[in-house]
């Protein structure tokens, strides 16, 4: 198919789903059917996955997409075309290499003049010496002195215009690496389009489409080099008991195109994870029955080999080069039976195609479902083989079979249970000759789309010539842009952030954003407002006294919304007046978290204890240590408030010793805080007015046989 034959249409990028890693585009394209129903698509980028194209029509119920191909085309920029950070650097560094250039030169002068003494003619035997004016010595010293200090001066000047320029290229090369990947390169443009083949429904009762009908067709592929993590803004007004929660995402992407004014959606999971489902073979209970044959295979036909008797018998073409004349060459030995495939274990590297197809593609493309959940990779219609590439290649009235695929290794002990054939005259054990795989051809997904398969022509080797193969040469300029792409992967995360996949945990959500979003491919941060989110708040105060006797203020957050909260930063705002940036824990539906806000100094917590040690019984022989305790607070704030005061109470396995309770403090219940407590946790909750002051008194006692005492020993505190 060429630019003669597909007319050409122009896309518009609509919406990005942007996983934990990649992103799925969606480009929208409209336009009249073509006369031959083949159009391109341009305006995709570089670094797309070309198993993920995925192409259906949208407004006309009559027609679809019967083949969807990437195709890659290069054509050179004109004069005008705007590249002025690429010339920037470039005129830079060719500053920078001038100014290295007359610094070299001013010290090789500096050296020259510093070389400058006085050398005294040579003395022929029998001369008498010779007496040096001292004015003369003393005038070349003050011309080298005054010349070197002109010299360096300049030397001076020189370096600072050379550290001024390589600074400026600095900044011109940081620049360019931070400018967005969406322009072109230095002198050649790449084009990356879609090359669609539109057909009838497969409806018979359908109606036939119409060559004047606007269609609107939807392109979707995958991407990598898009990242994300959340981040929050809370404003709060104190004694309120609700909140605003405005979630936003910090999106980085190095994908090849700019995202202008698309509709933003933010998903957790991988979009490299395969959601296919597996298949189940039957289990049959009598005679075994053969697995039926992949639809559209079939054996090659009899009697290939003789097809190319003739050209191998009229001779190979002379190879005409520069400096050789073309000359006889002798034809090639007449082929014979085609080699039968020998089986290799996976581990081993593929060997030379010999009748079968190569692998499919080791780049992963998940199949499903749309959502959050992957992205399902189309499977291009079959074509008649007969029509595809294969007719514009040489030797294209060969027979048009696919061969099948190599069958999987045999078991070791098979292998090793094989008679060994006599050993070679190196010394070397022969391995006997490979049997044939049992049972039906297995060809792979490679070898089953019609439409990428490529006939080998008469000048092919072995058992090439005259069969069908996938055509997938390795495109090292798109593995280039894939791996810059992939990148942004390893960009530092802000403060308080997590990745998605850490937080979501075995669950995957997705957030839509409300408006519109601009982001450059640049591979920096950029903000991207999702929505709002109402949260339940309420302000409470918590201290430990018997850690630090210290009040701090926490911001209790109830998740009522049927959506997840991830982990991440959370700017808050109390009374208007930004407060503290911290971090947010992973809040589930229905879920109940708090937020630390730091000490409270209107708050004063004091903390007293008393031990008294006594024993009980007939015979004193129960050791009894009572503790007493005492917590005062004091409310200095303008408003009510409601505070938390934790205590712990020692824990026991023996049954022997006994702690006895004295005290109005309540044990936490189990999975209704918004926290996990440790064991022995005792919860005083006091509501304090403004200005108010409270006692809280408690105690416990612990009854210590005497046969359960540590002699000289002391573990009280």
């Amino acid at each position: 198919m060429t630019n003669k034959t597909a007319r050409t249409w122009g896309s518009t990028l609509d919406s990005v789903v942007v996983y934990a890693q990649g992103a799925v585009c969606r480009r929208l394209v409209r336009g009249s059917i073509p006369p031959d129903a083949r159009l391109r698509v341009t305006g995709l980028p570089r670094s797309l996955d070309p198993g993920s194209l995925r192409a259906r029509v949208l407004n006309a119920p009559g027609v679809r997409v019967t083949e969807a191909r990437v195709e890659v085309e290069a054509e050179p920029l004109g004069a005008g075309t705007p590249d002025a950070l690429r010339r920037e650097v470039v005129r830079l560094r060719e500053e920078c290499a001038a100014a290295q250039g007359r610094r070299e030169r001013q010290l090789g002068l500096i050296e020259e003049v510093r070389g400058l003494h006085p050398v005294p003619p040579e003395r022929r035997r029998g001369d008498p010496h010779r007496r040096t004016p001292v004015d003369a010595w003393l005038e070349l010293a003050e011309f080298v002195d005054a010349r070197l200090a002109r010299l360096h001066a300049r030397l001076v000047e020189l370096e600072e215009a050379q550290r001024l320029v390589e600074h400026e290229l600095s900044v011109a090369v940081d620049r360019l690496a931070r400018a967005s990947t969406d322009a072109p390169s230095a002198h050649v443009e790449t084009t990356v389009c879609a090359v669609l083949t539109l057909g009838g429904a497969t409806d018979a009762e359908a109606p036939e489409p119409e060559p004047e009908v606007e269609l609107e067709l939807e392109l979707e592929y995958a991407v990598p080099g898009a990242v994300w993590v959340p981040t929050y803004r809370l404003t709060h007004r104190q004694g309120d008991g609700a909140g605003r929660l405005l979630l936003r995402a910090s999106v980085a992407q190095r994908t090849g195109e700019d995202w202008t004014g698309v509709r933003i959606a933010l998903a957790t999971a991988d979009l490299r994870r395969r959601t296919d489902l597996p298949k189940l073979r039957s289990l049959r209970i009598g005679r075994r029955q053969p697995a039926p044959a992949p639809s559209g295979w079939r054996e090659p036909p009899a009697g290939l080999a003789d097809l190319f008797a003739g050209y191998a018998a009229a001779g190979a073409r002379p190879a005409v080069g520069a400096g050789s004349a073309p000359g006889p060459v002798p034809p090639p030995p007449p082929p014979g039976p085609a080699p039968v495939p020998v089986p290799v274990p996976v581990s081993a590297p593929p060997p030379a195609p010999q009748g079968y197809g190569a692998p499919p593609g080791a780049f992963p493309v998940p199949g499903g479902a749309d959502g959050a959940h992957g992205f399902g990779a189309a499977v291009p219609a079959p074509a008649p083989p007969a029509r595809s590439r294969a007719a514009g290649r040489p030797g294209g009235g060969g027979a048009a079979f696919a061969a099948p695929a190599a069958a999987p290794a045999p078991a070791p002990a098979a292998m090793a249970s094989a008679p060994m054939a006599p050993a070679a005259p190196g010394g070397a054990p022969l391995l006997p000759p490979p049997t044939p795989p049992a049972g039906p051809p297995r060809p792979s997904g490679a070898e089953l789309d019609y439409a990428a398969l490529v006939l080998c022509g008469p000048d092919e080797q072995g058992g090439r010539r005259g069969r069908l193969f996938p055509d997938a040469p390795f495109d090292p300029v798109a593995a280039e842009h894939r791996r810059r792409a992939e990148a942004v992967a390893a960009l530092p995360l802000p403060g308080h952030a997590v990745r998605p996949r850490e937080s979501a945990g075995s669950f995957d959500h997705r957030f839509d954003a409300a408006a519109r979003a601009d982001i450059p491919s640049d591979g920096t941060w950029h903000t991207v407002t999702v929505g709002e989110i109402p949260v339940g708040l309420r302000t409470e105060y918590l201290c430990v006294p018997s850690v630090e006797q210290t009040a701090y203020a926490t911001l209790v957050l109830s998740n009522a919304t049927d959506q997840a909260l991830l982990a991440g930063p959370v700017e808050v705002t109390v009374d208007g007046e930004f407060l503290l940036t911290a971090a947010l824990p992973t809040l589930a539906p229905g879920g109940v978290r708090r937020v630390g806000l730091g000490p409270a100094e209107g708050i004063a917590v004091t903390r007293r204890t008393n031990l008294h040690e006594s024993t009980a019984g007939l015979r004193g022989n129960t050791t009894v240590l009572d503790h007493r305790v005492h917590v005062e607070l004091a409310n200095r704030l303008a408003g009510p408030v409601t505070v938390e005061v934790h205590e712990r109470v020692p824990v026991t396995t023996d049954p022997d010793v006994r702690i006895e309770e004295r005290a109005d403090w309540a044990a936490p219940e189990e999975g209704a805080g918004p926290e996990h407590h440790a064991p022995g946790t005792r919860i005083w909750r006091v509501n304090l007015p403004a200005g108010a002051t409270t006692a809280l008194d408690g105690g416990y006692e612990i009854r210590i046989p005497a046969g359960k005492g540590l002699v000289g020993g002391n573990r009280r505190s």
